[in-house]
Protein backbone atom coordinates (compact mmCIF):
# COMPACT_ATOMS: atom_id res chain seq x y z
CA UNK A 1 0.00 0.00 0.00
CA UNK A 2 2.98 2.39 1.06
CA UNK A 3 4.96 1.20 -1.64
CA UNK A 4 2.01 2.14 -3.92
CA UNK A 5 1.18 5.21 -2.48
CA UNK A 6 4.45 6.65 -3.15
CA UNK A 7 5.13 5.76 -6.77
CA UNK A 8 1.46 7.72 -7.11
CA UNK A 9 3.08 10.44 -5.44
CA UNK A 10 5.95 10.70 -7.60
CA UNK A 11 3.90 10.53 -10.62
CA UNK A 12 2.23 13.64 -9.23
CA UNK A 13 4.99 15.39 -8.78
CA UNK A 14 6.01 14.71 -12.41
CA UNK A 15 2.69 15.63 -14.07
CA UNK A 16 2.25 18.97 -11.85
CA UNK A 17 6.12 19.53 -13.32
CA UNK A 18 5.29 19.09 -16.84
CA UNK A 19 1.64 21.15 -16.37
CA UNK A 20 3.85 23.91 -14.74
CA UNK A 21 5.78 24.25 -17.59
CA UNK A 22 2.63 24.12 -20.61
CA UNK A 23 1.28 26.33 -18.38
CA UNK A 24 4.45 29.13 -17.78
CA UNK A 25 4.87 28.57 -21.71
CA UNK A 26 1.25 29.61 -22.62
CA UNK A 27 1.81 33.43 -22.28
CA UNK A 28 5.19 32.86 -24.75
CA UNK A 29 2.92 31.45 -27.61
CA UNK A 30 1.60 34.61 -28.15
CA UNK A 31 2.25 35.51 -31.56
CA UNK A 32 4.97 38.09 -31.51
CA UNK A 33 5.93 39.96 -28.43
CA UNK A 34 4.25 39.31 -24.65
CA UNK A 35 4.59 42.68 -23.88
CA UNK A 36 3.31 44.36 -26.67
CA UNK A 37 0.05 41.96 -26.98
CA UNK A 38 -0.45 43.25 -23.31
CA UNK A 39 0.16 46.70 -23.82
CA UNK A 40 -1.91 46.72 -26.97
CA UNK A 41 -1.84 48.49 -30.33
CA UNK A 42 -1.77 52.28 -28.99
CA UNK A 43 0.82 52.00 -26.89
CA UNK A 44 4.52 53.67 -26.96
CA UNK A 45 7.33 51.69 -27.65
CA UNK A 46 8.51 53.22 -24.06
CA UNK A 47 5.34 51.79 -22.10
CA UNK A 48 6.14 48.59 -23.93
CA UNK A 49 9.87 48.84 -22.97
CA UNK A 50 8.95 49.23 -19.10
CA UNK A 51 6.96 46.19 -19.67
CA UNK A 52 8.72 44.28 -21.46
CA UNK A 53 11.04 44.65 -18.64
CA UNK A 54 8.64 44.70 -16.05
CA UNK A 55 7.58 41.11 -17.17
CA UNK A 56 10.73 39.88 -16.79
CA UNK A 57 10.82 38.96 -20.57
CA UNK A 58 14.43 40.53 -20.91
CA UNK A 59 15.95 37.48 -19.09
CA UNK A 60 16.88 33.92 -20.24
CA UNK A 61 13.82 31.56 -20.53
CA UNK A 62 14.81 29.02 -18.15
CA UNK A 63 15.14 31.66 -15.68
CA UNK A 64 11.78 33.26 -16.31
CA UNK A 65 10.20 29.95 -15.77
CA UNK A 66 11.79 29.06 -12.36
CA UNK A 67 11.18 32.88 -10.70
CA UNK A 68 7.35 32.69 -11.87
CA UNK A 69 7.85 28.44 -10.08
CA UNK A 70 9.47 30.00 -7.24
CA UNK A 71 6.26 32.53 -6.57
CA UNK A 72 3.89 29.90 -7.64
CA UNK A 73 4.76 27.58 -4.53
CA UNK A 74 4.49 30.80 -2.38
CA UNK A 75 1.18 31.32 -3.53
CA UNK A 76 1.61 34.00 -6.17
CA UNK A 77 0.48 33.60 -9.49
CA UNK A 78 1.42 37.29 -10.33
CA UNK A 79 -0.86 40.29 -10.96
CA UNK A 80 -3.75 41.07 -13.52
CA UNK A 81 -2.81 43.80 -15.82
CA UNK A 82 -6.33 44.68 -16.76
CA UNK A 83 -7.63 44.43 -12.95
CA UNK A 84 -4.32 45.49 -11.04
CA UNK A 85 -5.18 42.15 -8.57
CA UNK A 86 -4.06 39.60 -7.58
CA UNK A 87 -4.57 36.33 -9.71
CA UNK A 88 -4.18 34.14 -6.96
CA UNK A 89 -7.41 36.21 -4.94
CA UNK A 90 -9.40 36.61 -8.29
CA UNK A 91 -8.80 32.51 -8.80
CA UNK A 92 -9.70 32.27 -4.42
CA UNK A 93 -12.66 33.82 -5.13
CA UNK A 94 -13.83 31.89 -8.06
CA UNK A 95 -13.20 28.44 -7.29
CA UNK A 96 -15.60 27.99 -4.58
CA UNK A 97 -18.20 28.70 -7.22
CA UNK A 98 -16.89 25.82 -9.03
CA UNK A 99 -16.44 23.35 -6.28
CA UNK A 100 -19.80 23.79 -5.25
CA UNK A 101 -21.01 23.55 -8.76
CA UNK A 102 -19.24 19.97 -9.06
CA UNK A 103 -20.66 18.82 -5.30
CA UNK A 104 -24.11 19.55 -6.17
CA UNK A 105 -24.14 18.06 -9.79
CA UNK A 106 -22.51 14.91 -8.45
CA UNK A 107 -24.88 14.60 -5.44
CA UNK A 108 -27.75 14.49 -7.81
CA UNK A 109 -26.15 12.04 -10.20
CA UNK A 110 -25.08 9.58 -7.86
CA UNK A 111 -28.27 9.99 -6.00
CA UNK A 112 -29.90 9.14 -9.33
CA UNK A 113 -28.18 6.77 -11.22
CA UNK A 114 -27.06 3.63 -8.05
CA UNK A 115 -30.49 3.33 -7.26
CA UNK A 116 -31.66 3.29 -11.19
CA UNK A 117 -28.64 1.44 -12.06
CA UNK A 118 -29.45 -1.17 -9.35
CA UNK A 119 -32.91 -1.89 -10.21
CA UNK A 120 -32.23 -2.27 -13.84
CA UNK A 121 -29.24 -5.16 -13.56
CA UNK A 122 -32.24 -7.32 -11.49
CA UNK A 123 -33.82 -7.48 -15.19
CA UNK A 124 -31.17 -7.23 -18.30
CA UNK A 125 -33.53 -6.11 -20.99
CA UNK A 126 -36.72 -5.67 -19.30
CA UNK A 127 -39.00 -2.94 -19.79
CA UNK A 128 -37.29 -0.42 -16.86
CA UNK A 129 -33.81 -1.15 -18.57
CA UNK A 130 -35.01 -0.69 -22.22
CA UNK A 131 -36.36 2.35 -21.03
CA UNK A 132 -33.60 3.73 -19.14
CA UNK A 133 -31.33 2.84 -22.04
CA UNK A 134 -33.34 4.75 -23.78
CA UNK A 135 -33.20 7.63 -22.52
CA UNK A 136 -29.79 7.76 -21.30
CA UNK A 137 -28.64 7.64 -24.56
CA UNK A 138 -30.78 10.75 -25.99
CA UNK A 139 -29.64 12.86 -22.72
CA UNK A 140 -25.96 11.94 -23.44
CA UNK A 141 -26.78 13.59 -27.28
CA UNK A 142 -27.56 16.75 -25.91
CA UNK A 143 -25.17 19.38 -25.03
CA UNK A 144 -24.66 20.50 -21.97
CA UNK A 145 -25.16 24.94 -23.31
CA UNK A 146 -28.43 23.51 -24.81
CA UNK A 147 -29.75 21.73 -21.93
CA UNK A 148 -29.15 25.11 -19.94
CA UNK A 149 -30.72 27.29 -22.28
CA UNK A 150 -34.02 25.24 -22.13
CA UNK A 151 -34.56 25.10 -18.29
CA UNK A 152 -33.80 28.58 -18.32
CA UNK A 153 -36.43 29.51 -21.35
CA UNK A 154 -38.96 26.90 -19.18
CA UNK A 155 -37.71 27.03 -15.47
CA UNK A 156 -36.84 30.99 -15.18
CA UNK A 157 -38.78 32.43 -17.27
CA UNK A 158 -41.67 30.24 -18.47
CA UNK A 159 -42.22 28.95 -14.63
CA UNK A 160 -40.73 32.31 -13.24
CA UNK A 161 -38.52 30.87 -10.22
CA UNK A 162 -36.82 33.47 -8.32
CA UNK A 163 -32.45 33.08 -8.80
CA UNK A 164 -32.58 30.78 -11.67
CA UNK A 165 -31.96 33.34 -14.75
CA UNK A 166 -28.39 34.60 -16.25
CA UNK A 167 -26.91 36.76 -13.09
CA UNK A 168 -28.97 35.83 -11.06
CA UNK A 169 -25.97 34.27 -8.55
CA UNK A 170 -26.06 34.59 -4.75
CA UNK A 171 -23.10 33.72 -2.93
CA UNK A 172 -23.34 31.61 -0.07
CA UNK A 173 -22.57 33.49 2.75
CA UNK A 174 -25.38 36.31 1.83
CA UNK A 175 -27.99 33.74 1.59
CA UNK A 176 -28.09 29.77 1.59
CA UNK A 177 -31.17 28.79 0.19
CA UNK A 178 -30.65 31.80 -2.39
CA UNK A 179 -27.51 30.25 -3.71
CA UNK A 180 -28.69 27.05 -3.83
CA UNK A 181 -31.46 28.05 -6.42
CA UNK A 182 -29.15 29.96 -7.96
CA UNK A 183 -27.00 27.42 -8.73
CA UNK A 184 -29.79 24.75 -9.39
CA UNK A 185 -29.81 24.66 -13.14
CA UNK A 186 -25.67 24.84 -13.56
CA UNK A 187 -25.62 21.69 -11.08
CA UNK A 188 -28.69 19.74 -12.69
CA UNK A 189 -27.29 20.52 -16.44
CA UNK A 190 -23.94 18.67 -15.48
CA UNK A 191 -25.26 16.18 -13.41
CA UNK A 192 -27.32 14.95 -16.92
CA UNK A 193 -24.08 13.77 -18.72
CA UNK A 194 -22.24 12.14 -15.31
CA UNK A 195 -25.68 10.17 -14.49
CA UNK A 196 -25.72 8.46 -18.06
CA UNK A 197 -22.23 7.64 -17.58
CA UNK A 198 -21.96 6.58 -13.81
CA UNK A 199 -25.75 4.88 -14.53
CA UNK A 200 -24.44 2.46 -17.81
CA UNK A 201 -21.11 1.75 -15.78
CA UNK A 202 -22.65 0.40 -12.76
CA UNK A 203 -25.29 -1.10 -15.04
CA UNK A 204 -23.02 -3.02 -16.50
CA UNK A 205 -20.44 -4.61 -13.66
CA UNK A 206 -23.60 -4.86 -11.58
CA UNK A 207 -24.87 -7.64 -14.33
CA UNK A 208 -21.53 -9.03 -14.49
CA UNK A 209 -21.78 -9.33 -10.43
CA UNK A 210 -24.82 -10.58 -10.29
CA UNK A 211 -23.68 -13.54 -12.04
CA UNK A 212 -20.81 -14.62 -9.72
CA UNK A 213 -21.31 -18.06 -7.62
CA UNK A 214 -20.83 -15.88 -4.28
CA UNK A 215 -24.61 -13.80 -5.10
CA UNK A 216 -25.60 -17.33 -5.81
CA UNK A 217 -24.91 -18.53 -2.57
CA UNK A 218 -25.89 -15.01 -0.68
CA UNK A 219 -29.44 -15.97 -2.80
CA UNK A 220 -29.65 -19.55 -1.61
CA UNK A 221 -29.18 -18.70 1.81
CA UNK A 222 -32.32 -16.08 1.85
CA UNK A 223 -30.87 -13.13 2.15
CA UNK A 224 -33.30 -10.44 0.46
CA UNK A 225 -32.55 -8.55 -2.82
CA UNK A 226 -31.71 -5.72 -1.51
CA UNK A 227 -29.14 -6.71 1.04
CA UNK A 228 -27.28 -8.54 -1.91
CA UNK A 229 -27.15 -5.52 -3.92
CA UNK A 230 -26.18 -3.05 -1.07
CA UNK A 231 -23.59 -5.35 0.97
CA UNK A 232 -22.28 -8.14 -1.36
CA UNK A 233 -22.98 -6.77 -4.97
CA UNK A 234 -22.03 -2.79 -4.99
CA UNK A 235 -18.94 -2.97 -3.37
CA UNK A 236 -17.21 -5.54 -6.12
CA UNK A 237 -19.38 -3.38 -8.97
CA UNK A 238 -18.17 0.11 -7.48
CA UNK A 239 -14.30 0.46 -8.76
CA UNK A 240 -15.26 0.89 -12.31
CA UNK A 241 -17.69 3.77 -10.96
CA UNK A 242 -15.03 5.55 -9.21
CA UNK A 243 -12.59 5.55 -11.79
CA UNK A 244 -15.12 6.97 -14.16
CA UNK A 245 -15.94 9.37 -11.51
CA UNK A 246 -12.60 10.55 -11.03
CA UNK A 247 -11.87 10.69 -14.76
CA UNK A 248 -15.92 12.75 -15.34
CA UNK A 249 -15.32 15.13 -12.31
CA UNK A 250 -12.00 16.71 -14.00
CA UNK A 251 -13.59 17.20 -17.46
CA UNK A 252 -16.42 18.83 -15.22
CA UNK A 253 -13.61 21.74 -14.73
CA UNK A 254 -13.88 22.43 -17.93
CA UNK A 255 -17.27 21.44 -19.30
CA UNK A 256 -18.96 23.24 -16.54
CA UNK A 257 -17.25 26.64 -18.22
CA UNK A 258 -19.61 27.73 -20.86
CA UNK A 259 -22.61 26.79 -18.44
CA UNK A 260 -21.46 29.30 -15.88
CA UNK A 261 -20.23 31.58 -18.88
CA UNK A 262 -24.57 31.55 -20.50
CA UNK A 263 -25.76 32.13 -16.34
CA UNK A 264 -23.32 35.02 -15.95
CA UNK A 265 -21.95 32.54 -12.64
CA UNK A 266 -18.55 34.35 -11.65
CA UNK A 267 -16.65 30.86 -11.16
CA UNK A 268 -13.52 29.84 -12.87
CA UNK A 269 -15.32 29.22 -16.16
CA UNK A 270 -16.82 32.54 -16.64
CA UNK A 271 -13.83 34.62 -15.04
CA UNK A 272 -11.53 32.61 -18.41
CA UNK A 273 -13.41 33.48 -20.94
CA UNK A 274 -13.56 36.98 -19.73
CA UNK A 275 -10.20 36.66 -19.33
CA UNK A 276 -9.55 35.89 -22.90
CA UNK A 277 -11.77 38.21 -24.24
CA UNK A 278 -9.73 41.07 -22.15
CA UNK A 279 -6.68 39.35 -23.08
CA UNK A 280 -5.75 39.06 -19.71
CA UNK A 281 -3.06 36.61 -20.50
CA UNK A 282 -1.26 36.48 -16.82
CA UNK A 283 -5.41 35.44 -15.48
CA UNK A 284 -5.33 32.69 -18.14
CA UNK A 285 -2.21 31.19 -17.43
CA UNK A 286 -3.34 31.21 -14.09
CA UNK A 287 -6.80 29.37 -14.38
CA UNK A 288 -5.19 27.03 -16.93
CA UNK A 289 -2.52 26.16 -13.92
CA UNK A 290 -5.25 25.74 -11.46
CA UNK A 291 -7.63 24.02 -13.01
CA UNK A 292 -4.92 21.36 -14.51
CA UNK A 293 -3.48 20.28 -11.61
CA UNK A 294 -6.92 20.62 -9.93
CA UNK A 295 -7.79 17.87 -12.42
CA UNK A 296 -4.58 15.73 -11.75
CA UNK A 297 -5.40 15.68 -7.74
CA UNK A 298 -8.69 14.73 -8.14
CA UNK A 299 -7.56 11.77 -10.52
CA UNK A 300 -4.91 11.03 -7.76
CA UNK A 301 -7.67 11.10 -4.73
CA UNK A 302 -10.22 8.75 -6.78
CA UNK A 303 -6.63 6.43 -7.78
CA UNK A 304 -6.59 6.45 -3.43
CA UNK A 305 -10.04 5.23 -2.65
CA UNK A 306 -9.98 3.36 -5.40
CA UNK A 307 -7.05 0.95 -3.49
CA UNK A 308 -8.85 1.30 -0.47
CA UNK A 309 -12.18 -0.39 -2.57
CA UNK A 310 -10.37 -3.20 -4.01
CA UNK A 311 -6.82 -3.77 -2.34
CA UNK A 312 -5.68 -6.09 -4.83
CA UNK A 313 -5.04 -3.08 -7.29
CA UNK A 314 -1.89 -1.89 -5.32
CA UNK A 315 -0.95 -5.83 -5.37
CA UNK A 316 -0.78 -5.83 -9.08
Amino acid sequence: MLKYVTRRLLMLIGIVFVISIGSFYLIHLLPGNPATVIAGVGATPEYTAKLYKLLGLNRPIYEQYFIWMGNVLHGNLGTSFISQTSVTSVIGAALPIDVEIIVLSQIIAFATAIPMAMRSSRRPDGPLDRVLGASSFTLLSIPPFVVIVMLVLLISIKLGVPHTGPSSYVSLGTDWVANLESLALPAFTLAIGSFVVYYRVLRSDLIATLQEEFITLARSKGISQRRIMWRHAFRPSSVALLGTAGVNIGGLLASGFIVQYLLAIPGLGYTLITAIFNSDYLLVQGIVFVVSVGVVLINFTFDFIINIVDPRISRE
